[in-house]
């Protein structure tokens, strides 16, 4: 039994009954309400695509990735099941996603002191364990073990003896290449606007498997510096956009306000009070009628009436300057220091906000982690110098920003 599902990145997409269990799941189908970018919807309104079909993306090409593999590599002894956890793995590895998705992270390591390290994919596990529990024999014939392989798919981390290029596919930690980007690359891209030069299929039917990983053929190098570089430019001009961004710290504001009342922060705690936690967070607060919501609501009427935070000013610090800027770091209690005379200026009228901005692997060479093969010499592998790929290649990969925001629209001069 298979499931067809029309997708505008993948066309038809088919998945078999297996996979549909968990679709099927409330846990899953939660994920139609957690916008896949968050707060760029409100920049980007094209952006209305959510985490359940990116979900279905990513699963869709591990499975097409895994079974490629299975077809035109049989000695590599790649199992029914190897392929059901990679699967399983794509298709759940955002489960653990909150409202308005990588804003929830921030939004729990600045509410929970306790959490400071929090991060999605720990929810992820959480969900995927509360539907094996929830659903019983949803598992089907996937033993412990392989129950235990999804997991650690999902974080990226092999704690047992199964092949390590199987890690390489959902959450690769190596070298970062895997179908995650793949579909989110593609479909951020369609929904946002933009066009992408990198091309995910090619660089699919040219992978193939070598000294336990996944290695592609040196002729797509330059295709892998385009899957970098749709990335930067994604997170140049549509993530990390300051009025998207002034839209975040607003909702940040307002789930800190309402959490005393609704106990957001706590829902990480279990699956049960975690299932209600999508972007109708919103909507639940400002229809609630207790008093003590007050504050948080009226942040959210601002949001309504684009009485949004004000950005104020920029800075990109130059290469030299970076670890200067890195010791002595700018604060909001710094700026308001040097306010000037007479300025009403308040330590919660300042949002400092900082961030890098790179090809996914620091100030590194991303090409410097990625090994290749020549297709007359397969089981070959080798690493490319920047000089067999191009002299027009970036020499410097990652920018340092620093943005200052305003609470008060008032106090900008």
């Amino acid at each position: 039994m298979t499931k067809r599902i029309q997708d505008p990145i993948h066309g038809l997409m088919e998945f078999d009954d297996w996979v549909v269990k968990f679709i099927d799941t409330e846990h899953f189908q939660r994920l139609r309400s957690i916008k896949q970018l968050g707060t760029s919807y409100y920049v980007y309104p094209g952006a209305s695509h959510n985490r359940f079909e990116h979900s279905l993306g990513v699963a869709h090409l591990a499975h097409s990735l895994v079974k490629r593999i299975r077809e035109s590599q049989p000695n590599l002894g790649c199992s029914e099941k190897d392929l059901k956890c990679v699967t399983l793995a794509a298709l759940c590895h955002d489960l653990g996603h909150g409202p308005f998705s990588h804003l929830f992270e921030e939004f729990i390591r600045k509410t929970r002191t306790d959490r400071i390290k929090w991060k999605h994919e720990e929810a992820s596990i959480m969900m995927f364990n509360d539907i094996l529990k929830k659903y019983k024999g949803i598992a089907g014939d996937l033993s412990e073990d392989d129950k235990q392989l999804i997991r650690d798919l999902i974080t990226g981390n092999n704690t047992g003896d199964r092949p390590p290029y199987l890690f390489d596919i959902v959450s690769n930690q190596r070298n970062s290449i895997d179908v995650d980007k793949f579909d989110y690359l593609a479909r951020d891209c369609y929904y946002l606007g933009m066009k992408s030069e990198f091309d995910f299929s090619r660089l699919m039917n040219y992978s193939r498997v070598s000294n336990n990983q996944i290695v592609y053929d040196f002729k797509e190098s330059y295709n892998i510096y385009e899957l970098f570089h749709t990335r930067y430019s994604l997170h140049k001009k549509a993530y990390k956009h300051f009025v998207g961004k002034a839209i975040d710290y607003m909702i940040i504001d307002a789930l800190e306000a309402a959490d005393e009342v609704l106990k957001i922060s706590h829902s990480i705690n279990n699956a049960k009070d975690y299932l209600k936690m999508d972007d109708t967070i919103l909507n639940r607060i400002v229809c609630d009628n207790n008093p003590n919501l007050k504050k948080s609501k009226k942040i959210i009427k601002r949001i309504r009436k684009r009485k949004l935070y004000k950005f104020v000013d920029g800075y990109l610090v130059p290469k030299e300057l970076k670890e200067q800027f890195k010791r002595n770091k700018v604060t909001e209690k710094k700026i308001v220091k040097h306010r000037s005379n007479g300025a009403e200026l308040e330590k919660d009228d300042v949002i400092v906000d900082i961030f890098n901005l790179n090809y996914g692997n620091k100030d590194e060479n991303p090409i410097d982690n990625v090994e290749f093969y020549d297709k007359n010499q397969p089981n070959d592998v080798f690493k490319l110098e920047e000089s067999q790929v191009s002299y027009l290649t970036p020499k410097q990969y990652e920018e340092l920003y620093i943005r200052i925001f305003t609470r008060n629209r008032r106090k900008v001069i």
